[in-house]
């Protein structure tokens, strides 16, 4: 990859990455008599005698090996655009250059969050969580062989670790790449993973100190859906306020950041203690490893829609109520806009951890939980596109 450096105001400013630099000239920042350089030690040239120039035209599509261009973007509905269960696995099994990777990771800088009028065109459809996703997987399956084929010990914390870590946060990735506006850094978004989720348990262990549950029946698992809810919300609203966003789809991505970092540590927490606990009780390390491993898978493939889909719901329906509001505050926790779509994590949350369990062999409650959630989440994403589309044309 090139690494670009250009004259302003007699100052020299770089390296930037072509996509960086391209998305500086596409927002005017820079005129095709820009000076620029390639290396450090390069020779100065105008923008317009190279290749990024050229290429400018076609840098909304790719192309095919016959030199076709390939159109990247979810589908369009009623004139905008639209993303279907089609469009989240239409781009996983295609080949992607390095470039592409990196132009995901770099979104949300100043020199690469795209302006309202271009958002569309800079946004393609999601694959980098599928490759996120397979690198956790090989991660665990080699720390798995350490542990069980050569009886390493050691590396039995790094198995717990990536395994409750590895679906939460590639579904976190997943919609890191669904937001947009491209407007958030994934710096903010690990800062969310890691102190939101922490802090997402805390908020919730201080609310189950004030409210205490028993024993799992009908009503101690509402209140259960309540207080983890609730906690996890304060948390997504805090970091909105501080964020301060403007579109529905950033909401999903805070919220989903919380909840990401607050599924992976408690998988984490049941791994452990369960393990711990069938040592204790059974005498008999093999089980122990047996019980700790079902938790991480048991736990892994729910994780797809538990916290973290249920917490994106909540930051959705508070950006959804805070509206045009430069700034979310109480008032808007305490709207219809926002308790009518908060209940349904609520809902959801309850149903997952309440008696009723139909077929419990195959898992049947909580696959319905996991589509019912699913489908919530593509229809507040389509709202988002669709208020995205909206404030291109008003534009």
């Amino acid at each position: 990859m090139s690494h670009w450096y250009f004259q302003k105001n007699n100052k020299t400013i770089g390296p930037l990455t072509d996509y960086e630099l391209k998305t500086l000239y596409k927002r005017k920042e820079l005129t095709p008599d820009t000076k620029v350089k390639q290396s450090e030690d390069g020779e100065w040239q105008l923008l317009k005698d190279t290749p990024l120039i050229h290429d400018h035209a076609d840098s909304t599509h790719t192309k095919d090996p016959h030199g076709k261009p390939v159109n990247h973007h979810p589908h369009e509905k009623n004139g905008m655009q639209h993303l279907g269960l089609g469009d989240i696995f239409a781009d996983v099994f295609k080949k992607h250059p390095k470039a592409d990777s990196e132009k995901v990771f770099i979104a949300g800088t100043t020199y690469t969050t795209p302006e309202e009028k271009d958002i569309a065109a800079s946004w393609t459809r999601p694959f980098l969580f599928s490759r996120v996703f397979f690198a956790l997987a090989i991660t665990y399956l080699l720390l798995y062989a350490c542990t069980y084929f050569f009886a390493n010990s050691n590396t039995i914390p790094g198995l717990m670790v990536i395994g409750s870590f590895a679906v939460p946060f590639s579904v976190l990735v997943l919609f890191f790449e669904v937001n947009a506006p491209r407007n958030i850094s994934f710096f903010d978004v690990l800062k969310m993973f890691f102190i939101g989720g922490v802090a997402a348990l805390v908020a919730t262990l201080i609310l189950y100190d004030v409210i205490p549950v028993g024993k799992l029946n009908y009503f101690n698992a509402f209140l259960v859906g309540i207080i983890e809810e609730t906690g996890k919300m304060v948390i997504v609203a805090l970091f909105i306020v501080a964020l301060r966003p403007k579109y529905i789809l950033n909401g999903l991505l805070i919220g989903a950041a919380v909840g990401a970092g607050f599924a992976a540590f408690e998988s984490l927490g049941y791994a452990f203690n369960y393990s711990i606990e069938a040592a204790a009780v059974f005498k008999n390390l093999h089980f122990a490893g047996d019980t700790m491993l079902n938790i991480i898978f048991s736990r892994g493939w729910q994780s797809v829609g538990g916290h973290v889909v249920w917490a994106a719901i909540s930051g959705a329906a508070l950006m959804i109520a805070k509206g045009s509001d430069a700034k979310l505050g109480m008032r808007h926790i305490f709207t219809g806009r926002f308790l009518g779509l908060f209940i349904i994590p609520i809902g959801l949350h309850f149903l997952w951890d309440c008696p009723w369990n139909p077929l419990p062999q195959i898992a049947f409650k909580q696959i319905l939980l996991i589509i019912v959630a699913w489908i919530v989440i593509f229809s507040l994403i389509n709202k988002g596109l669709r208020q995205v589309s909206g404030k291109k044309a008003t534009n």
